[in-house]
């Protein structure tokens, strides 16, 4: 049973997120909360494992909620529901940890892939926002052609930016999802980072 938290300010979405989780079978959805401050304050001891989280919340906002919870509870993951598409919140929501950055048009058969996804090591984002993901790692990519990662794990870098699993890397690439795994580890000891996340961020120079 996947453990998911909301944290959205307008009673309609939430209320409507909490109805579609807690109608699908494998999810539950105890609680929402309309700030992030409330949030902050309850998140760590319910230990859920994933938050939907809006980025414009009165008071704090979704990004620093983040930022904190991720200190607090680590093992829960966080992903972005907002209607903000600019590079800005992108990056920063990345970087405070987040691992997942959906739309708010999301249609709801994709917000419960992305939770289930987002729980098996995957990045889920909307298309869009992949999309600006992939068009900033070619503009602003701060590995250059000397750097220590080869051309094969810079490929796979750069699948794991657009979000995808390990398993669909593999199929992409026609091998073992073994060997996906063994080029994440090593991108992650030569970058010196311990996710994906950390990874992508090191790699868009944004830390």
């Amino acid at each position: 049973m996947i453990d998911v938290i909301i944290v959205e300010d307008i009673r309609e979405i939430r209320e409507g997120l909490q109805l579609l989780i807690g109608s699908c079978e494998g999810f539950t959805c105890t609680h929402s909360f309309p700030s992030a401050e409330l949030a902050v304050e309850a998140v760590p001891s319910l230990g859920p494992d994933v938050v939907l989280m809006d980025i414009n919340l009165p008071g704090m906002n979704g990004i620093e909620a983040v930022r904190i919870l991720k200190e607090k509870c680590p093992a829960t993951l966080f992903i972005m529901s907002t209607v903000y598409e600019d590079d800005e919140n992108i990056f920063e929501s990345l970087k405070a940890g987040a691992s997942g950055y959906l739309l708010k048009k999301t249609a709801p058969s994709r917000i419960m892939e992305a939770i289930t996804e987002v729980t098996q090591g995957g990045s889920p984002m909307s298309s869009q926002i992949a999309r600006k993901v992939i068009d900033s790692f070619r503009k602003k990519d701060s590995i250059d052609d000397n750097d220590i990662l080869t051309p094969k794990e810079k490929e796979v870098l750069k699948a794991l930016a657009k979000g995808l699993r390990y398993k669909e890397i593999a199929a992409q690439l026609d091998v073992s999802i073994e060997t996906i795994r063994s080029h994440a580890r090593r991108i992650y000891e030569k970058l010196q980072v311990q996710s994906r996340t950390e990874a992508l961020n090191k790699v868009f120079g944004r830390n």
